[in-house]
């Protein structure tokens, strides 16, 4: 089953919008977490500076953030990879199809 939530945010005269997906087939796990005051405000501020209305919404996009750079940093850190990735696009501007890619 799949819900569209949506949450108002209004700052001054402006209203923005945000739409989440919500799919309740998915099991997710509880975590407890335990943070310094200081801590919780900042997230606080910066949530509310960019509109995120949980600070759950905000964490899971954090951790996503976190995982994307660490596997890019890998990429980036493998030589084979790298080279077939470069190879690719030296033959996409000569306008040569490459072959795929190599795992």
């Amino acid at each position: 089953m799949v819900w569209f939530v949506k949450h108002c945010h209004n700052n001054s005269n402006v209203v923005k919008l945000k739409y989440y997906l919500v799919l309740h087939s998915i099991i997710m796990e509880n975590i407890s977490l335990k943070m310094e005051k200081g801590f919780v405000n900042a997230i606080e501020k910066v949530m509310k500076k960019h509109n995120y209305m949980t600070k759950t919404e905000f964490i899971r996009e954090s951790i996503r953030d976190k995982i994307r750079k660490l596997e890019e940093k890998e990429i980036l850190n493998d030589k084979d990879l790298m080279s077939q990735i470069k190879t690719s696009e030296r033959n996409m501007k000569k306008g040569i199809k490459s072959r795929k890619f190599e795992y």
